[in-house]
């Protein structure tokens, strides 16, 4: 097992946002079919939120820390 070189690894996060939208897609579409176009929109706006809280957050920690 040791004989082997060390090769880079396949990079999986572009399947992985694919598959994440394949199956956001289709919860959306089952909520709306149960519960109609306003659930839909709560949770479109629910979700922008939240991302948009991460994206701050994320920034807020990359952002240089200044101390007296």
């Amino acid at each position: 097992m040791r004989d082997r070189p060390v090769t880079r690894v396949e990079d999986y996060t572009r399947t992985c946002l694919v598959l994440f939208f394949v199956n956001l897609f289709w919860i959306l579409v089952a909520v709306m079919a149960i519960f109609g176009w306003p659930a839909v929109l709560v949770i479109a706006v629910a979700l922008h939120a939240a991302i948009g809280r991460l994206g701050r957050r994320r920034e807020a920690d990359a952002a240089p820390v200044l101390r007296d």
